[in-house]
């Protein structure tokens, strides 16, 4: 794996984890999924536009753009199973869970589907995700002593994990296709289209839950735009270095990678929002999320 491809996931690892921090300790986290994508979206369309016009404007295949507009359903499929899960669910649970298993699915879909071929030492980071994401979850616990909202929780974490795996096999595809600036800039508003119509509709019709009427503890009532704004800049940031990262590296190595942020998410969870109860349960939950990122290293490296 080049040492630049390396370099770019593990910044928008840390990134990553920062806003999904402020996504879960927002006050309504799918009204909150929906402004920081919307408020990226904003600051990356006119950079896009204007990249387009610098270069000519170079024309956009129709593989790169219904790839974009594919991408772009999954994202918002990605948003609402993932706000779903962080407001059932604690962010020391619901993070690792989610982004645990999505590199062993996307490892199977670069393997399966693209044609990649992993050295026979990933089978041992392999082995470490399992491990870590099953010790940090457990969800034999969750489903036999907490209530509905924990294993939902847990469902919406697996659907999240899920979705990351989809929209990285395309995302791998469509970065191939075209710039991934360009790519970039389509994913973006089809995403933010695609959740934007998600949100309303599904809130005036039921099917998804309205917005609560009061904070979790921890969490904030009402919306925060510098909040929103900080998380949606992140989140941008994060994603446009992955995409890079895609251009030049397979798929089965950047996306076990871009999960060692799961190791920070779960210690802010358990230790600054308290989601652990004491200093001990902390210490086992970071340390089985570092398995998480000791499995996704020894994926990226092995030759």
């Amino acid at each position: 794996m080049p040492t630049l491809a390396i370099g770019l996931v593990l910044v928008a690892a840390v990134l990553h984890a920062g806003w999904n921090v402020l996504l879960k300790t927002s006050g309504d986290t799918l009204w909150t999924a929906l402004r920081l994508q919307a408020i990226g979206t904003a600051i990356l369309l006119p950079i896009g536009i204007a990249a387009w016009l610098w270069n000519g404007m170079p024309a956009v295949s129709a593989a790169a753009f219904w790839l974009a507009i594919a991408s772009g359903v999954v994202e918002a499929i990605y948003f609402v199973c993932l706000s779903a899960a962080y407001s059932r669910g604690a962010l020391s649970l619901v993070y690792p869970l989610a982004r645990g298993s999505a590199p062993l699915l996307a490892v199977a879909v670069g393997i399966l589907l693209l044609g990649e071929r992993l050295a026979p030492g990933a089978l041992l980071g392999v082995g470490c995700l399992l491990v870590g994401i099953l010790l940090v979850a457990r969800p034999w616990q969750a489903i036999q002593a907490a209530g509905r909202a924990q294993r939902g929780a847990i469902g919406f974490a697996l659907a999240t994990g899920a979705s990351i795996a989809a929209y990285s096999a395309i995302d791998r595809l469509g970065v191939r296709a075209t710039e991934p600036w360009l790519y970039g800039s389509m994913l973006a508003v089809a995403a933010t289209s695609f959740l934007g119509v998600a949100v309303v509709i599904g809130r005036r019709t039921g099917f998804l839950a309205p917005a609560p009427t009061s904070a979790p503890p921890g969490q904030r009532q009402g919306t925060n735009l510098g909040r929103d704004a900080v998380a949606g800049i992140l989140a941008l940031a994060a994603y446009l270095l992955v995409l890079s990262a895609y251009s030049i590296a397979p798929l089965a190595t950047v996306a076990p990678l871009r999960e060692s942020g799961i190791v920070l998410a779960a210690a802010w969870g358990s230790i600054r929002l308290g989601e652990a109860a004491g200093r001990r349960q902390a210490t086992y939950r970071t340390a089985a999320a570092g398995l998480v990122v000791v499995g996704a290293i020894l994926l990226a490296t092995a030759r």
